[in-house]
């Protein structure tokens, strides 16, 4: 019985957490539906085929990850804290927000792309990765698809980055606002680079990933495998993997067998066996 306060306490802030989740939701359904009905590059309807297990997604990665990810990133914070190699971390920590902040996004961005890049090498990281894939018509919501061990692999290469080059730094319980702001604006970026419109950014393209960027990324015809960074192409276009024609991809999804059930999806790349080829 004395247990069963602490109970409710963790049940009450899970329904937080949930009916959190829900509101931004409506929000993200109030934004890309009528866009992807104004500007669609593909006829599709709202509630296409695997709807509900991208919205089961939706709900398991807008939880699970951010909480296991809160706990290394902690301990990272911590290990780091004293620590001030010839006092790097000290000037880096005195630098002013504007400087400080795009730096972030640079650096995380540095690191999800060679995780990123790795999940299409590695055939233990690909097993996970290839849910991501496995859609065959790209929308905003295809974003939710993923494992998350695959999304906490990525995101902990890129953030852990950022603390290990001094640029956040734990504050009590609380995320650093630089990599808090950093993560909520490329999570709705995401959605966008993945919804279904016709939007092209003209030069812009240079600098920024778009729809246009990222559909080639999940092409499945002889361009696969490139177009790896989530915000800036600048390192696809050094390290050689951007590709980016005027047309749009013709095809989409993988030829890695993957279960059309969220269960599968979750369970199929933690049993053993042989990883499937990336």
């Amino acid at each position: 019985m004395t247990d069963s306060p602490q109970l409710v306490r963790h049940a009450l802030i899970f329904a937080e957490d949930v009916g959190r989740m829900a509101v931004w939701l409506v929000l993200l359904v109030a934004i890309f539906v009528p866009l992807e009905k104004l500007f669609a590059l593909h006829p599709a309807k709202i509630w296409r085929k695997q709807v509900g297990i991208d919205l089961g997604w939706y709900f398991i990665n807008s939880l699970v990850p951010a909480a296991i990810m809160a706990v290394p990133l902690a301990f990272l914070a911590r290990v780091l804290h004293g620590v001030d190699p010839g006092g790097l971390y000290s000037a880096v920590a005195a630098w002013p927000f504007w400087l400080k902040f795009p730096l972030v996004f640079l650096i995380n961005d540095f690191g999800v792309y060679w995780a990123h890049r790795a999940a299409h090498v590695i055939p233990f990281l690909w097993r996970f990765h290839a849910v991501h894939h496995s859609a065959e018509h790209l929308d905003w919501l295809v974003n939710t698809r993923a494992h998350p061990f695959d999304l906490i692999f990525t995101r902990l290469a890129g953030l852990g980055l950022v603390y290990l080059c001094g640029l956040a730094s734990a504050t009590g319980s609380y995320l650093d606002p630089n990599v808090a702001l950093v993560s909520i604006i490329g999570t709705i970026w995401s959605f966008f680079i993945h919804a279904n419109v016709r939007c092209r950014l003209g030069p812009l393209e240079w600098l920024i990933s778009t729809p246009a960027f990222h559909h080639w990324h999940h092409t499945n015809d002889e361009h696969r495998d490139r177009n790896f960074a989530a915000i800036f192409p600048l390192y696809d276009r050094v390290f050689g993997t951007a590709w980016l024609p005027r047309h749009w991809p013709p095809v989409y999804g993988t030829d890695t067998k993957v279960s059309h059930t969220l269960t599968g999806q979750l369970l199929d790349p933690l049993m053993p066996g042989d990883p499937p080829k990336p």
